[in-house]
């Protein structure tokens, strides 16, 4: 009985170190919002039918050294925040500028990366535009719910402007002569035109303008929810400090 007893109690232990060991180790899992259209820093690999990109590399980097997992869900870029604040999906890694009018609905992690935006004109067009005043009178175009399309209608002065769901769209009516000139992620154009020639043929970025909304690329997160956005920047520390972060950028060719 006493062996019998001692068996039970052993038995007993071992189970309770196991459940013990395994809520240590368990991490929580974050359904992580990205675009399949923000190339190099969120898009869709149509061969494997995988979400890639160095925002991507970087959120599942972050989550490793911040301890957490990641589940990365596609949407379009216009849905990124209203998916968020609804609890369909936990945090944003996009190519999604921080701004004073999103931080009123969101929180952002400290900085990524950083860039602004890039003047995009058929290859036709040598005029040579500095600001957006050289396009007075003119038809314009950018993506729906990115900075540039609120820097566009309220600097004013355009003939109109258009939104697009998509980059691809935009460069279509650019290219068409729909549109006079488009503004977009200068980085993203950038690789694109570089790496995919055939998509962006006929089309140009301006070598003379100067951006003029110029931000910091972040992690979002919900408002009020502290616990995440220390694990989110407790992530960004490290790979900024062991270099992760750096090798990440320089892999995807935007240093």
């Amino acid at each position: 009985m006493h062996k019998k007893f001692q068996v039970l109690t052993l038995v007993c232990a071992i189970t309770a170190g196991l459940m013990g060991s395994a809520s240590v180790v368990a991490e929580p899992v974050y359904k992580v919002g990205a675009t399949a259209t923000g190339i190099p820093f969120t898009f869709l690999n149509v061969k494997t039918g995988v979400t890639e990109g160095m925002m991507i590399d970087a959120i599942q980097a972050i989550g490793k050294a911040g301890g957490f997992e990641t589940d990365i869900q596609q949407s379009v870029f216009a849905a990124l925040i209203p998916s968020l604040t609804s609890n369909k999906i936990d945090l944003i890694s996009a190519a999604m500028l921080e701004t004073p009018v999103r931080e009123k609905v969101v929180q952002f992690s400290d900085p990524i990366y950083s860039y602004g935006e890039g003047l995009i004109l058929r290859e036709d067009d040598n005029t040579v535009y500095k600001s957006m005043d050289d396009l007075a009178g003119e038809v314009v175009g950018a993506q729906v719910g990115s900075v540039f399309i609120e820097a566009l209608n309220k600097h004013g002065g355009f003939k109109e402007v258009r939104s697009y769901d998509s980059v691809a769209d935009m460069m279509s009516d650019l290219r068409l002569g729909r549109i006079k000139a488009a503004f977009g992620d200068h980085p993203i154009v950038a690789y694109q035109m570089a790496t995919n020639p055939r998509a962006t043929k006929g089309l140009k970025l301006s070598s003379t303008y100067v951006p003029v909304v110029v931000g910091d690329v972040c992690i979002v997160l919900r408002k009020d929810d502290p616990e995440t956005l220390a694990q989110v920047n407790k992530g960004i520390a490290a790979i900024k400090a062991d270099g992760s972060l750096e090798r990440i950028i320089k892999q995807w060719k935007l240093n």
